[in-house]
C-alpha cells in the first residue's frame, strides 16, 4: 500500500515545490503549502561547500516527518560526475526504507545512471529524471523507458544554457523540446511530464501564462520555487468549473445515447472527445478535496 500511495501522489501531482536540503525547518512548511509534492534539493539550492552538511541534515531530519509526508517527498540529488553524487547515492537506501517517495535525478542523460540510482534507492522508490541538456533530450526515450521512472521533468533554464538559446518569455524556441518530452512520456506509458520553474517568485500573471502554456502543450505539472506559486500552478493544472461542467454533460449525454457518436450543443461528440471529457472528470476527482 505505501508504494501505491507514493505512485499516486507523484503521477497526479500538479505542483512540485523545491526546498533547500540545508533548511530542515522548511520541510514541514513546504509540505503544508498546498503543494502536491515537495522536492528536498541537494543540488542547485545548496552551495558547493555546504553540500556534505546538507546531506547529513536531510538524513537526520527525515525521520521527524510522518509516513504520509515522506511519500510526498522527492530528493533531488547531485548529477553523476559531480563530487557529491556518490555520497547522495549512499544515503538513498536509508531514506527510501523510511518511505521516500522518489528521487529526482539531475541532468539525466543515460539509462545506465538511472539504473545505478534505482539500485541504490531500492524497489520502493520512484525516479523522476530531469532533462536539462541536449544529451538528455537525445536520450529521452531511453530515460522514459527505464524501470521505476514515473514521470519526466524539464529543466528548461539549464537546457537553454546548454543549447546556447536565449528565449524570450514566450519560449517558442522550446516548443519542439517540450513536445519531445510529452511524446516520450506517452510512448513509455508515463503520466504527463512536469515543466520547469518560472523564476519570477512574485509574478502571478506571468506564472499563470507559463502554466497555461505548459498545460496546453501536454504537461501535467510544474516545478515551483516559492510557496506563493503553488496555488497558481494547482489552479492552472486543474479543470476549471466550465471544463468540469462540460465534461459532466458529455458523460451524461454519452450514457443517455447508449454509446456511439452523438451530438451535444450542436457539436458531434465521438470517442476522442469522450476520452477528453472522461480524463477531465478523473483529474477533477483526483483533487476533489483541495
Amino acid at each position: 500500500m505505501p508504494e501505491i500511495l507514493q505512485a499516486l501522489a507523484l503521477v497526479g501531482a500538479r505542483s512540485f515545490l523545491f526546498v533547500p536540503a540545508n533548511r530542515p525547518e522548511r520541510y514541514a512548511k513546504a509540505l503544508a503549502s498546498g503543494a502536491d509534492a515537495v522536492i528536498i534539493d541537494l543540488e542547485d539550492a545548496v552551495a558547493p561547500d555546504g553540500k556534505a552538511q546538507a546531506l547529513q541534515t536531510l538524513v537526520q531530519s527525515f525521520g521527524e516527518l510522518d509516513a504520509f509526508q515522506r511519500h510526498r517527498l522527492l530528493v533531488r540529488i547531485n548529477a553523476a560526475g559531480t563530487p557529491w553524487h556518490a555520497g547522495d547515492l549512499a544515503a538513498l537506501r536509508g531514506l527510501a526504507s523510511q518511505g521516500l517517495g522518489a528521487v529526482m535525478v539531475s541532468k539525466a542523460e543515460s539509462a545506465a545512471v538511472l539504473a545505478e540510482v534505482a539500485a541504490h534507492a531500492g524497489s520502493s522508490c520512484a525516479l523522476v529524471p530531469l532533462v536539462e541538456s541536449i544529451a538528455g533530450l537525445d536520450a529521452v526515450d531511453a530515460l522514459a523507458a527505464c524501470p521505476r521512472v514515473v514521470r519526466l521533468a524539464f529543466g528548461h533554464l539549464d537546457f537553454q544554457a546548454d543549447a546556447g538559446l536565449a528565449c524570450d518569455a514566450g519560449e517558442l524556441d522550446l516548443i519542439p523540446v517540450r513536445l519531445a518530452l510529452v511524446l516520450a512520456s506517452r510512448r513509455a506509458g508515463l503520466a504527463a511530464p512536469v515543466d520547469g520553474i518560472s523564476p519570477g517568485m512574485q509574478d502571478p500573471p506571468q506564472l499563470s501564462l507559463d502554466a497555461a502554456r505548459s498545460r496546453r502543450g501536454g504537461f501535467g505539472g510544474k516545478l515551483c520555487i516559492h510557496p506563493a506559486q503553488v496555488a497558481v500552478v494547482n489552479a492552472a493544472f486543474s479543470p476549471s468549473a466550465a471544463e468540469f461542467d462540460w465534461a459532466q454533460r458529455v458523460q451524461a449525454a454519452f450514457e443517455a445515447a447508449g454509446g456511439g457518436v452523438f451530438s451535444l450543443d450542436d457539436r458531434m461528440v465521438d470517442a476522442p472527445v469522450l476520452r477528453l471529457a472522461q480524463r477531465t472528470l478523473a483529474q477533477a476527482a483526483l483533487h476533489a478535496g483541495d
